[in-house]
């Protein structure tokens, strides 16, 4: 959960994204979905990133797993089963893309290539904007706590958990005020699978930088896995006060109100996920048709059903859905 050294905050950015997909020859054991991370560059100066995490998550916001992609390099995820995935790329603990993938593979395993383009334009040649990137959440450490940081990121990365732990450990015993390696240590804990160790190193992340999104969007999602619902809505919460563009903090906030049935305050988070990631968070269209079904408003649940099928046509279930909107349109 992070990218590159801290150095990287001297140099402003913006950053656009671009992708395509096709499928690929069958493979054995299960998916494998794949892709180049492609960087281009408007030679407008400034440091540029080493090296980009990119993170697999299921849909319901699981870490699946993690590699780190040097620019022009190429990520690669092996044995998924079908399935809609989030691919994720950050840059020093900070999202900088995040594409909603669908694995469909009915008769074979597959090969999926989707590549990622990020589009790197100088803040002088733009409108006046904020950057994409916080100063705020980037960390600067002693040269030896560095090493470590990086040590642990590159363990974690191998799947050595135990080693990234025992890493992360020594760094914040260090440097207790190391938001980011409390994260980092969380993010360790929670691929090993020590829940209750994750979401200690979460909140720990939270108490030194209450404003860390990263931090409150993993503390949100280690709640939801869990199924603590209504627990998981004060971080999401603080997420969003903190970056009120971010579709993935409506959708889940929405998500947690609407598991706790409250389904009357999920409306407005679902909507406003759609207006900001309309494809990507599409599946709040779902979530909306359930609560106006649920409710007897089946005419409304008729049009999310549809605005859902328009935005994803190759929806397996596509028939009942078309069959709903058919017997309840108006």
């Amino acid at each position: 959960m992070r990218r590159t050294s801290s150095n990287f905050a001297a140099a402003p950015l913006v950053l656009m994204l671009v992708a395509g997909c096709f499928l690929a020859a069958p493979a054995q054991g299960g998916n494998v979905l794949y892709g180049d991370l492609i960087v281009e560059d408007d030679n407008s100066g400034g440091l540029k990133p080493i090296n980009y995490l990119v993170i697999l998550y299921s849909a319901n916001g699981y870490v699946q797993s993690r590699q780190t992609v040097a620019p022009n390099g190429r990520y690669r995820f092996i044995n998924l089963v079908d399935g809609d995935y989030d691919v994720v790329v950050e840059v020093e603990n900070v999202e900088v893309a995040r594409l909603r993938i669908q694995l469909r593979s009915p008769i074979y395993n597959n090969d999926f290539k989707h590549d990622i383009t990020l589009a790197w334009k100088g803040i002088h040649n733009q409108p006046a904007r904020p950057a994409s990137v916080s100063l705020e959440d980037f960390y600067k450490r002693a040269p030896e706590n560095q090493r470590v940081f990086t040590r642990a990121r590159e363990a974690i990365d191998k799947k050595k958990y135990g080693e990234g732990v025992h890493l992360l450990k020594q760094l914040v015993a260090s440097d207790a005020n190391d938001f980011q390696a409390w994260t980092e240590l969380g993010t360790a804990f929670l691929m090993d699978k020590n829940f209750a160790e994750a979401e200690s190193a979460y909140e720990h992340s939270i108490q030194v930088r209450p404003k860390f999104y990263l931090a409150l969007m993993n503390l949100g999602r280690l709640r939801m896995m869990q199924r603590r619902f209504e627990e998981a809505i004060p971080p999401f919460s603080r997420a969003l006060e903190v970056k009120a563009t971010s579709a993935d903090a409506n959708y889940f906030l929405g998500e947690a109100y609407l598991q706790i049935k409250k389904g009357s305050k999920a409306v407005g988070y679902f909507y406003q996920a759609l207006k900001l990631d309309p494809i990507g968070k599409a599946e709040a269209h779902l979530r909306l048709a359930r609560l106006y079904n649920g409710a007897g408003l089946k005419q409304k649940a008729a049009v999310e059903y549809a605005e859902f099928l328009k935005k994803k046509p190759d929806y397996p279930d596509r028939k009942k859905l078309a069959e709903y909107i058919a017997q309840n349109k108006k």
